[in-house]
């Protein structure tokens, strides 16, 4: 690895429609044997009960979290490429809300760092999942939570 080489190629929350060809482009690496790539995405249910569709709202700072919880990835694993991105506002059933991938040399780092990056996102960056169900009740589902 080259000391230009930055492994965090992308990382951002948005609130259009999330590209997995994005992401798994933007992980690619001559060096890398073993990409993963998880797809986070809206279901039906939780809790038992029927969802009609979720709302995310981001802190300012969640996109300053997804970076430190990266560098702390590339420091951890051996990355190739890394990359992070997170919905936000209204999205339905099916719609995909995060979308993480890791490239590494080898498949068992980069399954075990796309773990961790999907974990730690989820428990660490500030953004809030409010829930709609379809019996018309509503829930706010914090960081860590989700």
């Amino acid at each position: 690895m080259s000391e230009n080489h930055d492994p965090i190629r992308l990382l951002a929350i948005r609130d259009t429609p999330l590209s997995l060809d994005e992401v798994y482009e933007a992980v690619g690496d001559d060096a890398a044997g073993g990409t993963t790539l998880f797809v986070g995405t809206v279901r039906d249910h939780d809790g038992g009960k029927s969802v009609a569709a979720l709302e995310y709202s981001a802190h300012p700072t969640a996109e300053r979290e997804m970076r430190r919880i990266a560098e702390k990835i590339c420091a951890d694993f051996p990355v190739r490429a890394l990359a992070a991105v997170h919905r936000v506002g209204r999205l339905e059933i099916t719609d995909r809300a995060v979308i993480v991938a890791v490239s590494c040399a080898h498949r068992g780092e980069a399954f075990a760092a796309a773990r961790r990056l999907i974990d730690d996102l989820k428990h660490e960056v500030p953004i809030w999942k409010h829930q709609v169900f379809t019996d018309g009740q509503e829930e706010w589902v914090g960081a860590g939570d989700c």
